[in-house]
C-alpha cells in the first residue's frame, strides 16, 4: 500500500562535496543548494508530460 504525499518530504544529497536539499511535495520536486533559497523546480505535470504514453 502506498502513502499519500500530504506534506513535504525532504532529503539531503551530497554531490561534489556540496550539500543539497531535495523537497518532494504534491506540486513536484525542488532541489536547492544548502544555505540558498532558490533552486531548480520541476512540477509533476512537467515530468509526466514529457513521458511517452503507455501502450
Amino acid at each position: 500500500m502506498t502513502t499519500k504525499l500530504d506534506r513535504p518530504l525532504e532529503r539531503e544529497i551530497v554531490d561534489d562535496e556540496k550539500l543539497y536539499t531535495l523537497t518532494i511535495d504534491a506540486a513536484g520536486l525542488k532541489l536547492v543548494e544548502k544555505g540558498r533559497r532558490n533552486g531548480q523546480e520541476v512540477s509533476w505535470k512537467q515530468i509526466l508530460g514529457s513521458a511517452p504514453a503507455a501502450q
